[in-house]
C-alpha cells in the first residue's frame, strides 16, 4: 500500500490557530488516490522541525511528503515551487531567530519541488478552490522543512515526491486576526483532497 506523509505546523508568532493541524487530522487515515494518509503535527521550532519531518519520514517511509503550512494574508492555496538554502524571519515559538543561516551549510542554494504543482493547482480550481504556484516558500519554517525533505531524498536517492503546500487562514483563525482573507476548513481541507487525488491520476 502506497503511503502519503502530511505534515502541517502547530500554532505560532500571533496566530493563535494553525488550520494545517485541522486540516492533517480531517485526511489522516483517509485512502485518497491510492494513498494512505499518515499525518503529523510539526513544531514551530528551527531546531526540531525538519528533525523531526526527517524522523516521521524514516518511521513512515512514504512514497509522498506534503508538507503544509499556514500563509496568513494569502487568499488561494499555493504549492510551492522552490525552497532555498536560507533561514531567516521572526523567532520561532522558542524566541530563536536566525538571520542569513543556511540549512545546510554544504547544500545547494536550492531544491525544486518533485511534487506535480501545475497539476495539484489545475485540480484545485477544476472543483472550484481557488490555487496558484508560488515561487516562494518564504525563509521561516516552511521553507525549513520543504528544503530538509527534499535534501534528504537527494542525497540517499530515495524513490520519493515531496514538496510544501501554503493554505489560507481560516474563518476561525480570521475571526481572531482582522484584516486577512479567510476559507472554511471544509474549503481547505477539499482543495488538499484534491490536489493528493491528482497523485492516483
Amino acid at each position: 500500500m502506497k503511503k502519503l506523509l502530511l505534515t502541517g505546523f502547530v500554532p505560532f508568532l500571533d496566530n493563535p490557530i494553525n488550520p494545517t493541524e485541522e486540516v492533517v487530522k480531517a485526511l489522516e487515515g483517509q485512502m485518497i488516490g491510492g494513498y494512505e494518509i499518515v499525518g503529523r503535527i510539526l513544531p514551530v521550532d528551527f531546531a526540531e522541525s525538519a528533525r523531526q519531518c526527517i524522523e516521521h519520514v524514516n518511521e513512515v517511509k512514504p512514497d509522498v511528503v506534503i508538507s503544509l503550512g499556514l500563509a496568513a494574508g494569502r487568499n488561494k492555496v499555493t504549492p510551492e515551487r522552490i525552497a532555498i538554502n536560507c533561514r531567516d524571519g521572526e523567532p520561532d515559538n522558542n524566541g530563536v531567530r536566525l538571520q542569513d543561516a543556511p540549512i545546510e551549510e554544504v547544500g545547494p542554494a536550492g531544491y525544486f519541488s518533485t511534487l506535480p504543482i501545475r497539476a495539484f493547482v489545475d485540480a484545485s480550481i477544476e472543483k472550484g478552490y481557488p490555487a496558484t504556484i508560488s515561487n516562494t516558500a518564504g525563509t521561516y519554517l516552511c521553507n525549513n522543512v520543504m528544503y530538509s525533505v527534499l535534501h534528504k531524498i537527494e542525497q540517499e536517492q530515495l524513490p520519493m515526491r515531496a514538496g510544501f503546500i501554503h493554505i489560507p487562514a481560516s474563518h476561525e483563525l480570521a475571526l481572531k486576526k482582522s484584516g486577512i482573507p479567510s476559507w472554511s476548513l471544509a474549503d481547505l481541507t477539499e482543495s488538499i483532497r484534491a490536489m493528493i487525488q491528482v497523485l492516483g491520476e
